[in-house]
């Protein structure tokens, strides 16, 4: 049995330590004996999960600015909370951005925007957000806008 069949049959089993094998592999250039199909898969969803994760955390920002911005009886008690939430959203966010994800988060935006719209709306009950997205990428991101 190759090292390859055995590579394949441990990512069946145990993801991590299939992981753990691939990289000493690379390291040590012996790109032959990788499990190129496995691999493959797993880079692609590295980067579905990259991308979901950086969706997330905008459409957490753009909840929150919506929340501060337009709910105003309950502004009083959680504005702080909630420019709590967006610092730590852009922070995060602003640590996982690659030039490649800021692409295509700006390709997505009002999609986002939307899906946050949804669920501000029915959080709140309010109908009143613009139809389309009235931030820009910079904006979401700049810790000095809405401070």
């Amino acid at each position: 049995m190759t090292i390859t069949t055995n590579l394949k049959k441990l990512y069946e089993t145990d993801e991590n330590l299939w992981l753990e094998k691939t990289i000493e592999l690379l390291k040590q250039k012996q790109f032959n004996q990788l499990d190129l199909e496995n691999l493959i898969e797993e880079l692609i969803n590295l980067g579905k999960r990259d991308l979901a994760k950086a969706k997330s955390l905008l459409r957490q920002i753009i909840i929150h600015i919506l929340l501060l911005e337009y709910w105003q009886v309950e502004y009083e008690k959680n504005y702080r909370h909630w420019f709590g939430e967006i610092k730590t959203f852009r922070y995060d966010l602003n640590n996982h951005l690659t030039t490649n994800l800021m692409n295509k988060l700006q390709d997505d935006l009002e999609n986002i925007y939307q899906s946050a719209v949804d669920f501000v709306r029915i959080k709140t009950d309010l109908t009143i957000f613009p139809e389309k997205c009235p931030y820009t990428l910079a904006q979401l991101l700049d810790n000095n806008y809405l401070h």
